[in-house]
């Protein structure tokens, strides 16, 4: 059986198992003279794939394979992308056979364009918040010329990862195109509950996109919290309570 679960695609498998597929896209984006936004293609290359593998381990998968579906020629710009793509994926553990793709081979292009795709194990039932909760912003929203892999305000792959494997924490979701606000909607509805928003300190706005997932929300009980934010490198808000 097919379902969606927020930004998850999950096919059940008759053992019990599950298969958690996400993508993300980016165009427009690149190191190309009709690019909007200009960055290497080893930039664009980390933060696409690990848009969609944040999105599988998030929801407490073991990534398994990562596809790569590059609309620009293999070399130059394809080495440089794929390249940025093989480095996030050993993050989650990926090696180079755990990567597939293609390139465009038969025209020239002026503008970059690039899709990931990625595919991972699950066992076991979802995590879900509970009525009370805090849900907690870990990363400033950040789109466009603002984002840099170097940026230490970021969420990246291995906080991600380390939050979806901490038992003290219900839920973790990643945010992008749509803003904190749009996230925390779906985070809550899953559950079957609705967010009361809180008055975010100064410089948190939770309409601003996030770009390719620069920040991530979790939900989390207020007597777990103080724990949890000793651990944060990145700065942290609370954004909503889960009733």
């Amino acid at each position: 059986m097919i379902a969606k679960r927020r930004d998850l695609t999950v096919l059940d498998l008759p053992e019990g198992d599950r298969v958690l597929i996400a993508c993300d896209a980016a165009g427009g984006i690149g190191p190309k003279e009709m690019d909007r936004v200009q960055v290497p293609g080893y930039v664009l290359g980390r933060f696409t794939a690990r848009v969609a593998l944040m999105e599988v381990i998030a929801g407490g998968g073991r990534p398994v394979a990562l596809v790569n579906a590059c609309s620009v020629e293999p070399d130059p710009t394809g080495r440089e992308i794929m390249r940025g793509v093989l480095d996030e994926a050993a993050l989650a553990g990926l090696g180079p056979d755990a990567v597939t793709g293609s390139f465009e081979k038969n025209v020239s292009t002026v503008q970059t364009g690039l899709g990931v795709t990625a595919l991972a194990l699950s066992e076991g039932p979802f995590r879900s918040p509970a009525a009370g909760d805090l849900v907690v912003a870990v990363g400033r929203p950040k789109v466009g010329p603002e984002v840099s892999l170097e940026d230490p305000e970021i969420a990246d792959l291995p906080t991600v990862a380390r939050l979806a494997r901490e038992p003290a924490i219900h839920d973790v979701l990643p945010v992008g195109s749509r803003g904190i606000a749009g996230e925390l909607r779906d985070l809550a509805a899953t559950a079957g509950l609705s967010p009361e928003l809180l008055a975010p300190e100064p410089g948190w706005d939770l309409e601003k996109s996030a770009g390719p997932g620069t920040c991530c929300l979790v939900a989390v009980a207020p007597s777990a919290l103080p724990a949890l934010a000793l651990t944060l490198a990145q700065p942290w808000a609370v954004v909503a309570r889960l009733r």
